[in-house]
């Protein structure tokens, strides 16, 4: 859904359509605010416009990660208090993020109807971005499967921990059942070495393949790394506040893959995608 195309001669690169993406979990705690927002600075610094949105209702921290001081949220928005684009705020970085609403349970529990004015609203934000993240809170409930069936791409974030793979193949299954063209690709996070990670991709995607007839795609997997909890701690994104280290590295190649070479930017992003 959220796909309207636009185009800019004047950007210092070639322009596309603008490219919701959602970035989800099935489990809490496995760093999907974290690769948001590293996603988000790494494409800002490929030259790209971004915009990320703290879909996380209730529980959002996205500001905290960027160490930013919030005047406005999505509440107000969904209010009628303001509009989407006067609620954004340059993060580090350069890119705009939209607050969520930490701690405002009215939110979090957000009607249809509320929920699908922010998705419109979405899809016009979309059309002026080279690219819209979307971050979501975890699970299967109503106020993230609202988001995450409104957009046809998405990155599906897991650690190697059991219960994460477990809660990460059950969000597939429903993403499968609610929008079964969605184009999926799984990132494999806090893993010990690579091949750690090609296994956990491997083990959900052979299961998606059997149980739901079609695999996930596999985006990369970022390792363990103690630059993550210091970055936090200094409220700074790693691929900032150290560029460097495996992690940054990591999601800069991440980065890299969604956006392409010069020579295959013309090309869609459904490419990208359905590749694994």
């Amino acid at each position: 859904m959220i796909e309207k195309a636009c185009s800019d001669d004047s950007h210092r690169k070639p322009r596309r359509a603008g490219r919701a993406i959602v970035v989800t979990s099935g489990k809490g705690g496995v760093g999907k605010t974290n690769i948001s927002v590293n996603l988000a600075v790494s494409l800002s610094q490929l030259g790209r416009k971004v915009t990320v949105m703290d879909a996380d209702l209730g529980m959002a921290n996205a500001d905290v990660l960027c160490d930013l001081t919030l005047r406005n949220g999505l509440e107000d928005v969904v209010s009628g208090k303001k509009k989407l684009d006067e609620i954004a705020i340059t993060a580090p970085g350069g890119f705009k993020l939209l607050p969520g609403a930490g701690g405002v349970p009215s939110i979090a529990d957000l009607p249809e109807v509320d929920r699908n004015r922010l998705i419109d609203a979405l899809a016009r934000l979309e059309a002026r971005n080279d690219y819209l993240i979307v971050d979501t809170g975890a699970g299967i409930g109503a106020s993230v499967m609202g988001f995450v069936v409104a957009v046809e791409r998405v990155l599906l974030i897991t650690t190697p921990e059991p219960t994460a793979i477990t809660d990460a193949y059950a969000m597939l299954k429903t993403i499968r059942k609610r929008r079964p063209k969605t184009r999926a690709r799984l990132v494999v996070n806090q893993v010990e070495s690579l091949a750690e990670g090609i296994a956990v991709h491997g083990r959900i995607d052979q299961a998606s393949r059997r149980f739901l007839g079609v695999g996930i795609g596999f985006a990369g997997s970022i390792p363990k790394d103690p630059q993550i909890p210091l970055a936090v701690r200094r409220r700074s994104p790693v691929v900032i506040n150290a560029p460097k280290s495996p992690a940054a590295k990591a999601i800069q190649r991440l980065a890299a893959s969604i956006d392409g070479s010069p020579v295959q930017e013309r090309r869609s992003l459904l490419s990208f995608l359905t590749r694994s």
